[in-house]
């Protein structure tokens, strides 16, 4: 498949993506942990269907140590037994803001007090911002129909 748009080559996308990335940064500064980081990517890029973001989250948290069994089950979360409480939460609230349009009145009011009991100010601002940053990029990649497969953890940076 060839991407629509080649968003690399363009000035218009790297300023905005500059801008997407360096939001990214602060989400990593906020306390939340790396792995739950990631498994929130990868829910949301799996709901979307994105294949080039399902790529790169996928990669990049087996490069930070997550296990292929536990990446194998995001999509299954609520019925496997290898997430803790806490990426339980963040995933449940992941897949209510992705969906949002689905419900009317957004997240319901338990979802966001269950993430609330696991995750202190700071760590729920970087979840909330994580999971707008993450659908903004789907959105971006799905659009542009970015192909999938040739990621390679790091290699922005």
């Amino acid at each position: 498949m060839d991407a629509r748009l080649n968003v690399f080559a363009s000035q218009t996308a790297g300023k905005v993506l500059k801008h997407l990335v360096a939001s990214n940064k602060a989400v990593t500064d906020s306390g939340l942990p790396v792995a739950t980081q990631e498994l929130v990517k990868l829910r949301a890029s799996q709901i979307n269907g994105c294949s080039y973001c399902t790529d790169m989250h996928t990669k990049d948290a087996l490069a930070a140590g997550e296990t292929a069994l536990r990446l194998n089950l995001v999509a299954a979360w609520r019925e496997a037994t290898v997430f803790t409480e806490a990426e339980r939460a963040a995933l449940e609230l992941a897949e209510e803001a992705t969906r949002i349009a689905d419900a009317a009145g957004g997240v319901p009011d338990e979802v966001w007090e269950n993430a609330a009991k696991h995750f202190d100010e700071e760590q729920l601002v970087g979840l909330v911002a994580s999971i707008a940053l993450i659908n903004a990029f789907n959105r971006l990649n799905v659009m542009t129909r970015q192909p999938a497969g040739d990621y390679t953890p790091g290699q922005f940076g």
